[in-house]
């Protein structure tokens, strides 16, 4: 299932999903549908593993800020079902996932590469950090759900309170990323740890992964069985518009 802002591939089982929407990768509406989509389609192919990426210097720089703080409520609430539902996808997969974040990953993209069993981030001057509160669009409830089993406390405090980004060596020492190689060479690592993880006996792989995010997989499913997210009642802040509009200026 490849398009134009999406690009699937398989390598002796090995699928890669790949974010193609320069400059940023941002994240749409119709964008979160298809990579839910194409997630299906993978798993449907019962992969040996599954490696995320991007292209260009983004990962994913997360929701696009000049459509989505126009999305009226109808469109707020599918894309928090669409993105909650992915986001409980990827962290329950009963496969490998391993992230190869090859450059900026930023908000829905730092989610993302959280969601893996194991992050590979690029070497060099990229951005890694969770903006939301600078640009009034809270987190949708796996998001948290994930970013809390994911980091200490600590940092998950620094992270969304501070809501500045940082850069490759400290989002190494903060837990994003479990080591980092040059950005040409992302990707190719990534598929590394892939075929390794991929080695192992599946079924036990699951079952040991299960039991590791025992907790968060059960509130994730929690979350979707009741469509309980707060934020459906209103996601988005109103100011939402001028403040993204701040923040793509460099204001």
């Amino acid at each position: 299932m490849n398009d134009s802002n999406l690009v699937v591939e398989n390598d002796s089982g090995i699928a890669v999903l790949r974010f193609a929407r320069p400059p940023a990768n941002a994240i749409t509406l119709e964008l979160a549908s298809r990579f839910a989509a194409a997630y299906d389609d993978v798993v449907a192919q019962e992969p040996r593993a599954l490696v995320l990426t991007g292209s260009g210097s983004f990962f994913s720089g997360g929701l696009d800020l000049e459509e989505v703080p126009t999305y009226d409520a109808a469109q707020q609430q599918a894309l928090l079902r669409v993105v909650n539902r992915l986001i409980g996808k990827l962290y329950a997969a009963p496969f490998p996932v391993v992230a190869a974040a090859n450059g900026h990953a930023v908000a829905a993209g730092y989610i993302l590469t959280l969601a893996a069993d194991y992050r590979v981030g690029p070497q060099g001057d990229f951005a890694f950090g969770l903006t939301e509160a600078r640009v009034g669009i809270p987190f949708p409830a796996a998001a948290m759900i994930v970013l809390k089993s994911e980091l200490a406390p600590q940092d998950v405090r620094f992270t969304t309170l501070q809501a500045k980004n940082y850069g490759s060596e400290e989002a190494l020492r903060r837990g994003v990323f479990d080591e980092l190689k040059p950005a040409d060479r992302v990707l190719e690592r990534a598929r590394e740890v892939a075929e390794d993880l991929a080695s192992m006996p599946r079924e036990s792989y699951g079952r040991i992964k299960n039991q590791v995010r025992a907790e968060a997989i059960a509130a994730l499913e929690e979350l979707d069985r009741t469509d309980s997210d707060p934020m459906l009642a209103g996601w988005i802040d109103p100011a939402a518009e001028a403040a993204s509009k701040r923040v793509l200026e460099g204001a």
